[in-house]
């Protein structure tokens, strides 16, 4: 019986990652990326009228790139960071975050949304929102936000809006998100 060879763990397998804040000139590749990702649904989704009005914070957004054997490297994931406000208090949204398909195993994801809420933090951020799968942003840091206490601008399922505190002594949020 000859011994087949082991597969390499995933880990073995996952590219070699650089995270950086988006620079200007990331935005074609960033905006196909998330074309691929979430294609022209998105414009349906409250995230989107979050959008309309935020505050783009380029040096709070993290893009995921890995180098190629030529030094040009290939971009595989972004979390971009807004400006907001609720109520009063002025905070960061999150999104969108998108990941290349053949990457989505690697677990880089996380390691871009944890960069993206240290800079939000290092820039004095209090609270970072977003709109997602708490069973995948938990492992970020993100909760549910107490019911009906962030108005989000158009319809949401309440479980979906999600906020992480990036300090110990960070007020709950209450009222309606909006424009800085």
């Amino acid at each position: 019986m000859t011994a087949q060879p082991s597969k390499p763990a995933p880990s073995d397998q996952a590219p070699t990652l650089i995270l950086q804040p988006e620079r200007p000139q990331d935005g074609p590749q960033i905006d196909a990326l998330i074309e691929r990702a979430f294609g022209p649904g998105r414009y349906a989704k409250v995230s989107e009228r979050v959008r309309e009005f935020a505050q783009f914070a380029p040096e709070l957004s993290v893009c995921a790139w890995s180098p190629g054997p030529s030094g040009e490297e290939r971009l595989l994931g972004c979390a971009r960071m807004w400006r907001v406000r609720v109520g009063g208090a002025p905070i960061a949204f999150l999104g969108p975050f998108a990941v290349e398909e053949g990457e989505r195993s690697a677990g880089f994801g996380a390691r871009m949304i944890a960069r993206a809420c240290e800079a939000a933090a290092a820039a004095g951020e209090t609270h970072v929102l977003l709109v997602g799968d708490e069973a995948y942003f938990g492992r970020v840091g993100f909760a549910n936000a107490p019911a009906r206490r962030i108005v989000m601008p158009g319809p949401v399922d309440p479980k979906r809006v999600l906020v992480r505190a990036l300090t110990s002594d960070a007020a709950e949020l209450a009222g309606p998100v909006r424009p800085v």
